[in-house]
Protein backbone atom coordinates (compact mmCIF):
# COMPACT_ATOMS: atom_id res chain seq x y z
CA UNK A 1 0.00 0.00 0.00
CA UNK A 2 2.82 2.39 0.89
CA UNK A 3 4.59 1.67 -2.42
CA UNK A 4 1.35 2.34 -4.31
CA UNK A 5 0.87 5.61 -2.41
CA UNK A 6 4.43 6.73 -3.20
CA UNK A 7 3.94 5.81 -6.85
CA UNK A 8 0.81 7.97 -7.02
CA UNK A 9 2.66 10.90 -5.43
CA UNK A 10 5.49 10.47 -7.91
CA UNK A 11 3.09 10.47 -10.86
CA UNK A 12 1.33 13.56 -9.53
CA UNK A 13 4.69 15.29 -9.13
CA UNK A 14 5.68 14.47 -12.69
CA UNK A 15 2.36 15.73 -14.06
CA UNK A 16 2.46 18.91 -12.03
CA UNK A 17 6.04 19.55 -13.05
CA UNK A 18 5.22 18.99 -16.70
CA UNK A 19 2.26 21.33 -16.54
CA UNK A 20 4.28 23.96 -14.73
CA UNK A 21 7.09 23.78 -17.29
CA UNK A 22 4.63 24.09 -20.15
CA UNK A 23 2.85 27.06 -18.59
CA UNK A 24 6.04 28.91 -17.76
CA UNK A 25 7.26 28.52 -21.32
CA UNK A 26 4.20 30.09 -22.91
CA UNK A 27 4.85 33.20 -25.03
CA UNK A 28 5.16 36.50 -23.22
CA UNK A 29 3.07 39.15 -24.94
CA UNK A 30 5.34 41.83 -26.40
CA UNK A 31 4.19 45.13 -24.93
CA UNK A 32 4.08 47.75 -27.66
CA UNK A 33 4.10 51.27 -26.21
CA UNK A 34 0.79 52.91 -27.05
CA UNK A 35 2.43 55.77 -28.96
CA UNK A 36 4.74 53.50 -31.00
CA UNK A 37 3.97 52.14 -34.48
CA UNK A 38 3.47 48.46 -35.22
CA UNK A 39 6.78 46.56 -34.86
CA UNK A 40 8.56 45.46 -38.01
CA UNK A 41 9.78 42.23 -36.43
CA UNK A 42 7.56 39.18 -36.95
CA UNK A 43 7.09 37.77 -33.45
CA UNK A 44 5.16 34.79 -34.84
CA UNK A 45 8.45 33.25 -35.92
CA UNK A 46 10.09 33.79 -32.54
CA UNK A 47 7.65 34.53 -29.70
CA UNK A 48 9.36 35.82 -26.56
CA UNK A 49 9.15 33.46 -23.59
CA UNK A 50 10.43 33.84 -20.05
CA UNK A 51 12.95 31.04 -20.60
CA UNK A 52 14.01 32.28 -24.02
CA UNK A 53 14.59 35.77 -22.67
CA UNK A 54 16.61 34.40 -19.73
CA UNK A 55 18.73 32.29 -22.08
CA UNK A 56 19.33 35.25 -24.37
CA UNK A 57 20.31 37.44 -21.43
CA UNK A 58 22.81 34.84 -20.22
CA UNK A 59 24.34 34.51 -23.67
CA UNK A 60 24.50 38.28 -24.14
CA UNK A 61 26.54 38.63 -20.95
CA UNK A 62 28.79 35.59 -21.41
CA UNK A 63 32.36 36.08 -22.73
CA UNK A 64 32.31 32.47 -23.95
CA UNK A 65 31.03 33.90 -27.23
CA UNK A 66 34.48 35.34 -28.00
CA UNK A 67 37.49 33.34 -29.20
CA UNK A 68 39.54 33.80 -26.04
CA UNK A 69 36.53 33.93 -23.68
CA UNK A 70 37.42 37.50 -22.70
CA UNK A 71 34.54 39.73 -23.85
CA UNK A 72 30.79 39.44 -24.08
CA UNK A 73 28.20 41.36 -26.09
CA UNK A 74 27.69 43.48 -22.99
CA UNK A 75 31.31 44.65 -23.21
CA UNK A 76 30.40 46.98 -26.08
CA UNK A 77 26.75 47.37 -25.09
CA UNK A 78 26.50 48.57 -21.49
CA UNK A 79 22.98 49.06 -20.15
CA UNK A 80 23.84 52.20 -18.19
CA UNK A 81 24.67 53.90 -21.48
CA UNK A 82 21.74 52.58 -23.54
CA UNK A 83 23.78 49.51 -24.41
CA UNK A 84 26.67 51.37 -26.04
CA UNK A 85 30.45 51.22 -25.53
CA UNK A 86 30.69 54.24 -23.27
CA UNK A 87 33.70 56.47 -23.72
CA UNK A 88 35.07 54.61 -26.75
CA UNK A 89 35.08 56.36 -30.09
CA UNK A 90 35.48 52.97 -31.80
CA UNK A 91 34.52 49.62 -30.36
CA UNK A 92 37.27 47.46 -28.86
CA UNK A 93 37.38 43.70 -29.27
CA UNK A 94 39.50 40.87 -27.93
CA UNK A 95 43.14 41.62 -27.22
CA UNK A 96 42.10 45.30 -27.26
CA UNK A 97 41.77 45.24 -31.03
CA UNK A 98 40.28 48.49 -32.26
CA UNK A 99 37.21 48.28 -34.43
CA UNK A 100 36.21 50.57 -37.26
CA UNK A 101 32.98 52.09 -35.96
CA UNK A 102 31.25 53.39 -32.85
CA UNK A 103 28.83 50.97 -31.17
CA UNK A 104 25.19 51.83 -31.80
CA UNK A 105 22.66 51.62 -28.94
CA UNK A 106 20.59 48.46 -28.57
CA UNK A 107 17.06 49.70 -28.04
CA UNK A 108 13.72 49.45 -29.83
CA UNK A 109 15.11 46.92 -32.31
CA UNK A 110 11.65 45.52 -33.06
CA UNK A 111 10.99 48.63 -35.14
CA UNK A 112 14.21 48.56 -37.15
CA UNK A 113 14.33 47.23 -40.69
CA UNK A 114 18.11 47.09 -41.07
CA UNK A 115 21.01 47.06 -38.65
CA UNK A 116 24.45 48.60 -38.18
CA UNK A 117 25.62 51.93 -39.53
CA UNK A 118 25.55 50.63 -43.09
CA UNK A 119 22.42 48.45 -42.86
CA UNK A 120 24.49 45.39 -43.66
CA UNK A 121 22.12 43.01 -41.83
CA UNK A 122 18.40 42.93 -42.57
CA UNK A 123 17.12 40.75 -39.73
CA UNK A 124 17.82 41.14 -36.03
CA UNK A 125 18.03 37.34 -35.72
CA UNK A 126 21.32 37.43 -37.64
CA UNK A 127 22.86 40.49 -36.01
CA UNK A 128 24.99 38.57 -33.43
CA UNK A 129 26.84 36.70 -36.17
CA UNK A 130 28.57 39.90 -37.30
CA UNK A 131 30.39 40.76 -34.04
CA UNK A 132 31.05 37.11 -33.18
CA UNK A 133 32.86 36.44 -36.45
CA UNK A 134 34.44 39.88 -36.90
CA UNK A 135 38.21 39.48 -36.30
CA UNK A 136 38.33 42.91 -34.63
CA UNK A 137 35.53 42.11 -32.21
CA UNK A 138 34.97 38.56 -30.90
CA UNK A 139 37.02 36.78 -33.58
CA UNK A 140 35.19 33.47 -33.18
CA UNK A 141 33.24 31.06 -35.41
CA UNK A 142 29.63 30.31 -34.62
CA UNK A 143 30.29 26.55 -34.80
CA UNK A 144 32.98 26.83 -32.15
CA UNK A 145 30.72 28.94 -29.95
CA UNK A 146 28.07 26.22 -30.04
CA UNK A 147 30.64 23.56 -29.20
CA UNK A 148 31.80 25.53 -26.17
CA UNK A 149 28.21 25.96 -25.00
CA UNK A 150 27.53 22.22 -25.38
CA UNK A 151 30.47 21.40 -23.13
CA UNK A 152 29.13 23.44 -20.24
CA UNK A 153 26.82 22.06 -17.57
CA UNK A 154 24.68 25.17 -17.64
CA UNK A 155 23.59 25.77 -21.23
CA UNK A 156 22.13 22.39 -22.31
CA UNK A 157 19.67 22.65 -19.42
CA UNK A 158 18.81 26.25 -20.31
CA UNK A 159 18.19 25.36 -23.96
CA UNK A 160 15.90 22.55 -22.79
CA UNK A 161 13.94 25.00 -20.66
CA UNK A 162 13.61 27.40 -23.57
CA UNK A 163 12.94 24.97 -26.39
CA UNK A 164 12.12 21.60 -24.86
CA UNK A 165 15.38 20.05 -26.06
CA UNK A 166 18.93 20.25 -24.76
CA UNK A 167 20.24 20.40 -28.33
CA UNK A 168 22.18 23.61 -28.85
CA UNK A 169 21.61 24.81 -32.39
CA UNK A 170 22.45 27.96 -34.31
CA UNK A 171 18.77 28.75 -34.68
CA UNK A 172 18.03 28.42 -30.98
CA UNK A 173 21.13 30.39 -30.08
CA UNK A 174 20.28 33.30 -32.37
CA UNK A 175 16.60 33.38 -31.50
CA UNK A 176 17.34 33.48 -27.77
CA UNK A 177 19.62 36.47 -28.26
CA UNK A 178 16.90 38.12 -30.34
CA UNK A 179 14.32 37.55 -27.62
CA UNK A 180 16.52 39.38 -25.16
CA UNK A 181 17.47 42.23 -27.49
CA UNK A 182 13.91 42.75 -28.75
CA UNK A 183 12.79 43.16 -25.15
CA UNK A 184 15.03 46.22 -24.72
CA UNK A 185 12.30 48.79 -25.29
CA UNK A 186 12.90 52.41 -24.30
CA UNK A 187 9.66 54.40 -24.16
CA UNK A 188 9.47 56.16 -20.81
CA UNK A 189 11.65 59.23 -21.11
CA UNK A 190 10.46 62.59 -19.82
CA UNK A 191 9.33 63.37 -23.37
CA UNK A 192 7.09 60.28 -23.36
CA UNK A 193 5.67 61.35 -20.03
CA UNK A 194 5.07 64.80 -21.50
CA UNK A 195 3.12 63.26 -24.39
CA UNK A 196 1.04 61.31 -21.87
CA UNK A 197 0.45 64.55 -19.93
CA UNK A 198 2.33 63.13 -16.94
CA UNK A 199 5.09 65.75 -17.04
CA UNK A 200 5.68 69.29 -18.23
CA UNK A 201 8.63 70.69 -20.16
CA UNK A 202 10.69 73.60 -18.93
CA UNK A 203 10.72 76.74 -21.11
CA UNK A 204 14.10 75.73 -22.60
CA UNK A 205 12.94 72.17 -23.24
CA UNK A 206 9.74 73.40 -24.86
CA UNK A 207 11.63 75.87 -27.06
CA UNK A 208 14.05 73.10 -27.93
CA UNK A 209 11.18 70.84 -29.02
CA UNK A 210 9.90 73.56 -31.35
CA UNK A 211 13.39 74.00 -32.81
CA UNK A 212 13.84 70.26 -33.13
CA UNK A 213 10.62 69.87 -35.10
CA UNK A 214 11.65 72.71 -37.40
CA UNK A 215 15.30 71.83 -37.97
CA UNK A 216 16.00 68.19 -37.02
CA UNK A 217 12.85 66.12 -37.35
CA UNK A 218 13.14 65.65 -41.12
CA UNK A 219 15.75 62.95 -40.44
CA UNK A 220 15.14 62.14 -36.77
CA UNK A 221 11.50 61.46 -37.44
CA UNK A 222 8.58 60.47 -35.26
CA UNK A 223 8.48 58.75 -31.91
CA UNK A 224 11.51 56.59 -32.79
CA UNK A 225 13.52 59.72 -33.67
CA UNK A 226 14.88 58.25 -36.91
CA UNK A 227 13.54 57.76 -40.41
CA UNK A 228 16.00 54.84 -40.73
CA UNK A 229 17.42 56.31 -43.93
CA UNK A 230 21.10 56.60 -44.87
CA UNK A 231 22.53 60.09 -45.20
CA UNK A 232 25.79 61.97 -45.56
CA UNK A 233 25.89 64.71 -42.94
CA UNK A 234 29.03 66.44 -44.17
CA UNK A 235 31.67 64.99 -41.86
CA UNK A 236 35.24 65.69 -42.87
CA UNK A 237 36.58 62.52 -44.50
CA UNK A 238 39.44 61.58 -42.22
CA UNK A 239 42.81 60.20 -43.30
CA UNK A 240 42.32 57.05 -45.33
CA UNK A 241 38.62 57.69 -45.87
CA UNK A 242 38.11 54.01 -46.53
CA UNK A 243 34.78 53.71 -44.67
CA UNK A 244 32.22 54.49 -47.34
CA UNK A 245 29.25 53.53 -45.19
CA UNK A 246 26.17 52.32 -47.03
CA UNK A 247 28.21 52.22 -50.22
CA UNK A 248 30.11 49.22 -48.84
CA UNK A 249 26.87 47.24 -48.92
CA UNK A 250 25.21 48.47 -52.11
CA UNK A 251 28.43 49.25 -54.05
CA UNK A 252 26.59 52.23 -55.52
CA UNK A 253 28.50 55.51 -55.81
CA UNK A 254 25.42 57.44 -54.73
CA UNK A 255 25.53 55.63 -51.37
CA UNK A 256 29.16 56.41 -50.56
CA UNK A 257 29.70 58.13 -47.20
CA UNK A 258 26.09 57.69 -46.19
CA UNK A 259 25.40 56.23 -42.75
CA UNK A 260 22.21 55.24 -40.98
CA UNK A 261 20.35 58.01 -39.18
CA UNK A 262 20.55 56.88 -35.54
CA UNK A 263 17.71 57.19 -33.07
CA UNK A 264 18.16 60.05 -30.63
CA UNK A 265 16.52 58.25 -27.74
CA UNK A 266 18.89 58.25 -24.76
CA UNK A 267 21.31 60.35 -26.80
CA UNK A 268 22.47 62.13 -23.65
CA UNK A 269 24.25 58.95 -22.48
CA UNK A 270 25.33 57.37 -25.77
CA UNK A 271 28.41 59.52 -26.40
CA UNK A 272 30.63 59.66 -28.30
CA UNK A 273 28.67 60.45 -31.45
CA UNK A 274 28.75 59.73 -35.21
CA UNK A 275 29.76 56.47 -36.86
CA UNK A 276 33.38 57.03 -35.86
CA UNK A 277 32.72 58.55 -32.43
CA UNK A 278 34.50 61.79 -33.26
CA UNK A 279 32.30 64.06 -31.12
CA UNK A 280 32.16 63.68 -27.35
CA UNK A 281 29.43 66.18 -26.48
CA UNK A 282 26.02 67.14 -27.81
CA UNK A 283 27.30 70.69 -28.09
CA UNK A 284 30.08 69.51 -30.40
CA UNK A 285 27.52 67.75 -32.57
CA UNK A 286 25.45 70.91 -32.91
CA UNK A 287 28.60 72.94 -33.62
CA UNK A 288 29.27 70.57 -36.51
CA UNK A 289 25.86 71.21 -38.02
CA UNK A 290 26.27 74.98 -37.62
CA UNK A 291 29.81 75.47 -38.92
CA UNK A 292 31.43 72.10 -39.64
CA UNK A 293 29.44 70.62 -42.53
CA UNK A 294 31.67 69.98 -45.56
CA UNK A 295 30.78 69.60 -49.24
CA UNK A 296 31.62 65.89 -49.29
CA UNK A 297 30.38 63.43 -51.94
CA UNK A 298 26.61 62.79 -51.65
CA UNK A 299 26.09 65.48 -49.02
CA UNK A 300 22.44 65.40 -47.96
CA UNK A 301 20.32 68.06 -49.73
CA UNK A 302 18.77 69.11 -46.41
CA UNK A 303 22.17 70.47 -45.40
CA UNK A 304 22.48 72.52 -48.59
CA UNK A 305 19.28 74.53 -48.50
CA UNK A 306 20.55 77.53 -46.54
CA UNK A 307 22.96 80.35 -47.41
CA UNK A 308 25.79 78.27 -46.01
CA UNK A 309 26.08 74.52 -45.56
CA UNK A 310 24.50 73.08 -42.45
CA UNK A 311 21.79 74.22 -40.04
CA UNK A 312 21.83 77.80 -38.71
CA UNK A 313 21.52 77.94 -34.93
CA UNK A 314 22.24 80.67 -32.39
CA UNK A 315 23.99 79.95 -29.10
CA UNK A 316 20.65 80.17 -27.32
CA UNK A 317 19.01 77.78 -29.77
CA UNK A 318 21.80 75.24 -29.29
CA UNK A 319 21.30 75.43 -25.55
CA UNK A 320 17.56 74.88 -25.98
CA UNK A 321 18.06 71.95 -28.34
CA UNK A 322 20.40 70.24 -25.86
CA UNK A 323 17.81 70.76 -23.13
CA UNK A 324 15.18 69.04 -25.26
CA UNK A 325 17.47 66.18 -26.28
CA UNK A 326 18.04 65.41 -22.61
CA UNK A 327 14.29 64.82 -22.21
CA UNK A 328 14.81 61.71 -24.35
CA UNK A 329 16.78 60.02 -21.56
CA UNK A 330 14.84 57.03 -20.23
CA UNK A 331 16.23 56.46 -16.74
CA UNK A 332 13.89 53.57 -16.09
CA UNK A 333 15.25 51.75 -19.16
CA UNK A 334 18.86 52.43 -18.19
CA UNK A 335 18.32 51.02 -14.69
CA UNK A 336 15.79 48.26 -15.36
CA UNK A 337 16.96 45.25 -13.36
CA UNK A 338 15.33 42.83 -15.82
CA UNK A 339 18.02 43.69 -18.34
Amino acid sequence: MRKKYLLVLLLIGILVGACTEKASNEPVVFQKPSNFPTPVYNFDKNPITTEGFALGKALFNDPILSRDNSISCAECHNQNYAFTHHGHDLSHGIENRKGTRNSLPIQNLAWQKEFFWDGGVGDVDFVPLAPIENPLEMDEQIGKVLEKLRKTQYYPAQFKKAYGSSDITTQGFLKALSQYMLSLVSANAKYDQYLRKEATLTPDESAGLTLFNAKCAACHTGILFTDQSYRNNGLVIQDGGDDVGRGRITEKKEDYYKFKVPSLRNVEVTKPYMHDGRFYTLEAVLDHYVTGVQQTPNLDPLLQQNVSLGIPLTATEKKQLVAFLKTLTDTQFLQDKRF
